[in-house]
C-alpha cells in the first residue's frame, strides 16, 4: 500500500501548475459514491483524476489515493481486498485508472459499493465502454460522465493563461456581437491564428508534449483501435487491418454519405459488419454519425464525419478542405450541448430540431433570416451571421 501512496504523492507533486481546469470538474456531482468517467484515448483522463485529487485533497492527504489497475499486484490480489485495506486505513476516495483491464471489474466495483458505504470510487475507462448497458452489476449505482478533448475555449485558456467563461448556445445566438467584442478586448488580439492552430493540434492535451504531434496522434489512433476497440468489443486481431482501412477510406471523403455496399466490397465483409464497425469507430470517438432528424443507428447515417479536426490532419495525406474542416469543428463542439441532425433546404445542420445552421468560408452568400450563418475569418458578426470560432466556447 505504501508504494501506491508514494506514487500518488509523486504524480500530484509533479502535476503541471499550468494545466487548464477542465469544465467537467464542475459538472460532476462529487457526492455520488460511484462515478465513471469515459473518454477517448489521449483526452487526459489520468490527468483529470490527478487534478481532482490535488484540488479537493491536496498532495499529502492519505484519504484519497490514485491507482492504476495495470499494476501487476492486481494479477494475484483482488480489487475488493485492496479497497478493503485502503478503507481500513482511513481512505475515503479511491481513484481508479484503466479499470477495464481488470477481470470482473464491474462485479467487484459493485461489491465494493455494497461493502463500503462510506467510500467514494471514481474510475475511468475508454469511450467504447457501455457502462450501464453492458454491466448490469452497476445498473442504478454508477453516475457516468464523459471527458472530451479541449474545446477552443479551453485551448485559449491554456495558451493565454486566462479563464474565459463558457457561453450558452442561446446567449451566442442572441448576443454574439457583444460577446465577441468583449472576448477580443480581453485577449488583446484577433483569434484567427489561435483558431487555426486549434483546428490543427488543439483538441488533445498532448500537444503540450515535446514530441511530434502528428506522430503522437497516429499512435493514439492505432492504440485506440488495437486496445480499446478490439479488446472491449472482443474482435479478433486478424480483423484489425479491416478496421484501420475502414477508418482510412472514410477519412478520404469525410464528411460523406457512406456507400455501405462499396465499403463492404472493398473490405470483403458484410454490410452489417461494416455498419457495426462504423459504430465501433463512433464509440471510440474517431468518427461522428450524422442522421436525419428522428433517425438513428442501426439505420445508415446521412453523413459520416471524422470526430474532430485534428484527425482530419493526420489520418490521410490529402489537402484539407476548409469547408469540411469547419463543419467538422462545428459538429464536434456543438454535440456536447445539443442534439444535432442533418440540415434541410440548403442548410448543413439542424440543432435541437429548431435552429438551422449554414457553415460558410466567406461573406459572399444569399442570406435567409430563417437560418444562422457561421463564417470563418471574422471578429464580430451581425444579426444571424456569427463568427465560427465562437462556437468553441460552448464547454
Amino acid at each position: 500500500m505504501e508504494s501506491f501512496y508514494r506514487t500518488h504523492q509523486y504524480l500530484l507533486s509533479h502535476l503541471s501548475s499550468s494545466l487548464v481546469r477542465r469544465g467537467l470538474m464542475d459538472e460532476i456531482n462529487w457526492d455520488e459514491r460511484l462515478i465513471g468517467i469515459k473518454g477517448s484515448r489521449g483526452v487526459g483522463k489520468t490527468t483529470f483524476l490527478l487534478s481532482y485529487a490535488k484540488e479537493f485533497y491536496g498532495t499529502d492527504n492519505r484519504e484519497c489515493l490514485y491507482i492504476n489497475l495495470n499494476h501487476f499486484i492486481f494479477t494475484v490480489g483482488t480489487l475488493v481486498d485492496f479497497v478493503g485495506r485502503f478503507h481500513a486505513s482511513g481512505g475515503k476516495t479511491l481513484l481508479i485508472d484503466q479499470v477495464f483491464k481488470y477481470p470482473e471489474w464491474s462485479k467487484e466495483l459493485r461489491e465494493c459499493y455494497n461493502k463500503f458505504p462510506n467510500l467514494k470510487i471514481v474510475f475511468t475507462g475508454p469511450s467504447v465502454m457501455r457502462l450501464k448497458e453492458e454491466n448490469p452489476d452497476l445498473s442504478g449505482k454508477v453516475a457516468v460522465y464523459h471527458l472530451r478533448g479541449f474545446s477552443f475555449r479551453e485551448y485559449l485558456n491554456l495558451m493565454n493563461d486566462k479563464q474565459y467563461p463558457v457561453c450558452k448556445l442561446q446567449d451566442i445566438l442572441r448576443d454574439h456581437k457583444y460577446i465577441t467584442g468583449d472576448l477580443i478586448k480581453q485577449t488583446g488580439h484577433r483569434l484567427h491564428t489561435d483558431f487555426r492552430n486549434y483546428l490543427h493540434h488543439g483538441f488533445y492535451p498532448f500537444f503540450l508534449e515535446k514530441r511530434n504531434y502528428s506522430e503522437n496522434l497516429l499512435k493514439t489512433i492505432n492504440m485506440t483501435l488495437e486496445v480499446d476497440v478490439l479488446y472491449i468489443r472482443q474482435i479478433e486481431q486478424r480483423y484489425l487491418p479491416k478496421l484501420r482501412k475502414l477508418l482510412y477510406l472514410l477519412s478520404l471523403e469525410a464528411p460523406c454519405s457512406p456507400n455501405i455496399s462499396q465499403l463492404s466490397k472493398e473490405l470483403d465483409i458484410s454490410r452489417a459488419t461494416v455498419m457495426n464497425y462504423i459504430k465501433y469507430l463512433k464509440d471510440a470517438r474517431l468518427v461522428n454519425m450524422l442522421y436525419n432528424v428522428g433517425e438513428d443507428f442501426p439505420k445508415k447515417p446521412s453523413k459520416i464525419y471524422l470526430y474532430n479536426t485534428n484527425l482530419l490532419h493526420v489520418v490521410n495525406q490529402k489537402p484539407i478542405d476548409k469547408l469540411s474542416e469547419y463543419k467538422t469543428f462545428f459538429y464536434n463542439q456543438m454535440q456536447k450541448v445539443s442534439t444535432i441532425g442533418e440540415g434541410v433546404k440548403n442548410t448543413d445542420f439542424v440543432i435541437n430540431n429548431s435552429d438551422y445552421f449554414c457553415i460558410k468560408t466567406s461573406w459572399i452568400f444569399r442570406n435567409s433570416p430563417e437560418n444562422y450563418y457561421l463564417v470563418d475569418n471574422m471578429d464580430t458578426g451581425e444579426d444571424n451571421v456569427i463568427p465560427l470560432w465562437l462556437f468553441g466556447f460552448l464547454y
